[in-house]
């Protein structure tokens, strides 16, 4: 039987009857950052604050298909400045999420220098940039009760999916055993420590609890809902979302060693030909294309391996380069955000 996206699944199933407006109310989404973007129905877009430790929903009203256009943007950072009103060398584009609602592109950026100021800009599918407004709009937010302080703070939040009614949120913790995975309930109802994330890393050969998730995708494997996740140098864990309980401590089984060097910058699940993949960006070895279908029978990798790459196998998609991060557009096609020569690039590729 295929495997099939749980992740999709969550997002157009009837089941799922969160509407973008309820539990929320209108307010100010005084976010000090926008490291992080998830979407969940109806246009409902969660922002990911790290310097805040605090995460926002907001009802973007952005909720009727908006064309099919690909996405194309030259010097999309320059761009994003002149909109927001900045130098171009003081915008960072921190993520690139699009809402399956409308098809828009979403970016959480930085703009001015030091901790900077939070915002959020819709590349809309007919190629006009549109600053999302953050106050007197319909919210909610959580705060997260026990964040990483000191050089561990920028990684408080690093990645999140909306699965099945509820956020799931990747960072790390101050507690000992500090990589975390939270699930939040929507509407937000409540914030608990989360679960703590041991993995056994074989570039570094030892068991490890206190790398941060960089990126992860929800993924069902072999029947049972699980989060699939890399870390810096390489690790891919994958990590049963039935064990995320506050106050656990759970085992990630590494499935595969991608490389050292090496952190991976963002992921995304797609189908092609009947099979399902996971792409990967990385900072140093590319972009990874990962038959979804290698996790289910993986043998997990439980010693320092022989080489440098063990398990999983990938293939190396050599005409993807200097990709930053990335999300799936359509069936079809990705949206890339790119480093050139002349600075950043949005641009609209067909999955590989």
């Amino acid at each position: 039987m295929r495997t099939k996206l749980f992740a999709a699944i969550a997002l157009l199933a009837s089941a799922v009857t969160v509407h973008g407006a309820e539990g929320l109310s209108k307010g100010t989404a005084d976010a000090k950052s926008a490291t992080a973007l998830a979407f969940g129905p109806h246009g409902l877009l969660f922002i990911g604050d790290t310097a805040g430790a605090t995460i926002y929903a907001i009802d973007t009203g952005d909720a009727k298909p908006a064309g099919d256009k690909a996405v194309d943007f030259k010097g999309i950072d320059a761009k994003v400045a002149s909109l927001l009103g900045a130098p171009g060398n003081q915008v960072k584009i921190n993520d690139v999420k699009v809402n399956p609602a409308s098809g828009n592109v979403y970016l959480a950026v930085t703009r001015g220098t030091g901790a900077g100021q939070a915002a959020i800009v819709r590349v809309t599918r007919s190629g006009e940039l549109e600053a999302v407004g953050l106050k007197d709009v319909p919210m909610a937010k959580v705060v997260i009760p026990n964040p990483a302080a000191g050089k561990g703070a920028a990684t408080s939040i690093t990645s999140m999916a909306f699965v099945n009614g509820k956020l799931i949120v990747a960072g790390l913790s101050n507690e000992q055993f500090a990589s975390t995975l939270r699930s939040f309930d929507f509407p937000f109802k409540h914030a608990d420590k989360g679960a703590a994330i041991e993995i056994f890393h074989g570039a570094h050969g030892k068991i490890e609890t206190q790398a941060p998730i960089r990126s992860f995708v929800p993924y069902k494997v072999g029947g049972e809902d699980s989060v699939i996740a890399t870390y810096t140098c390489t690790p891919l864990v994958k990590i049963p979302v039935s064990e995320l309980k506050a106050g656990a401590k759970v085992k990630g089984t590494t499935v595969a060693e991608l490389g050292n060097r090496n952190q991976p910058l963002d992921m995304i699940v797609y189908q092609k030909d009947g099979k399902d993949f996971i792409l990967v960006a990385n900072s140093a070895r590319g972009v990874m294309k990962i038959p979804a279908e290698s996790l289910s029978g993986a043998e997990p990798i439980v010693a320092r391996p022989k080489t440098e790459l063990a398990g999983v196998k990938y293939e190396k998609i050599d005409s993807l380069k200097g990709v930053m991060q990335l999300d799936k557009l359509d069936a079809h096609h990705a949206i890339l955000l790119v480093k050139s020569d002349d600075g950043l690039d949005l641009k609209t590729i067909e999955l590989p």
